[in-house]
């Protein structure tokens, strides 16, 4: 008798789960993988992305901020269409796990296919083939180098290192190459950085992006010997 209610509550709750309702709505993007629509945390199904705060190299070898590429696009790629999502689980967050569409389009699979993200073989095999296009092609994060979002999450951001694709057997992910030493001028080593928005920035070592960024003197970038120093020329620290 238990069996037989045993039994019965587990297909109960495998009907419910495979009747669970999609989730509809004006999606905000929160990361290169996740979603919010009317206050739910939605972590896409199948795909994994570089972090926020993750740097990777372009085809050039220059580093860039791919954990914000990836965001963005989404961003621009959903607009302000209502944007569906069908529930597939539930993560250790409480984030519910779904593939999301725009119209027909599964946004997941776009993300992968467009280089923004990587399959995410550990959960499931279904945006393999698009990944390998995009290896193919040398789409967005596989035009240059990076590490792998999950070894980088682990600890591993040095970009010094690759990291084979996991589960993949067409070869590693390409290995960053080291930064470049900065110019140290008499023994100064404060970077002195300019953002694309014109923003005065220095790096100290040791500090977070310092090894990444690069001086380019022609475009008034310059090496500083102190703090006080790149604060007295109109640079500032970076905002925590």
């Amino acid at each position: 008798m238990h069996s037989i209610i045993y039994a019965l509550a587990f297909l109960l709750a495998l009907a419910t789960a495979s009747a669970a309702e999609p989730i509809i709505g004006r999606a905000s993007v929160m990361d290169g993988d996740t979603l919010d629509i009317g206050g739910t945390r939605i972590r896409l199904h199948g795909i994994d992305a570089p972090e926020n705060g993750q740097l990777c190299q372009n085809r050039a070898g220059k580093a860039f901020r791919c954990g914000q590429a990836g965001p963005l696009a989404l961003a621009d790629r959903i607009g302000s269409t209502p944007v569906s999502c069908d529930p597939r689980d539930t993560d250790k967050y409480g984030r519910t796990v779904a593939v999301c569409r725009k119209g027909a389009e599964d946004l997941n699979r776009w993300l992968v296919a467009q280089g923004h993200a990587v399959a995410y073989r550990h959960y499931s095999q279904d945006y393999v083939p698009a990944e390998d296009n995009a290896k193919a092609g040398k789409l967005g994060i596989w035009a240059g180098s990076f590490t792998a979002p999950g070894d980088w999450r682990k600890g591993e951001r040095a970009m010094t290192m690759g990291s084979a694709a996991p589960g993949g057997s067409d070869g590693p992910i390409p290995t960053p190459t080291p930064p470049q030493p900065a110019s140290k001028a008499g023994g100064c080593a404060i970077k002195g950085n300019i953002s694309r928005k014109g923003e005065k920035v220095f790096h100290v070592p040791g500090s977070r992006d310092y090894d990444w960024t690069r001086i380019s003197e022609r475009d008034g970038e310059r090496v500083f010997c102190t703090e006080d120093e790149a604060k007295a020329a109109g640079w500032r620290a970076p905002r925590r």
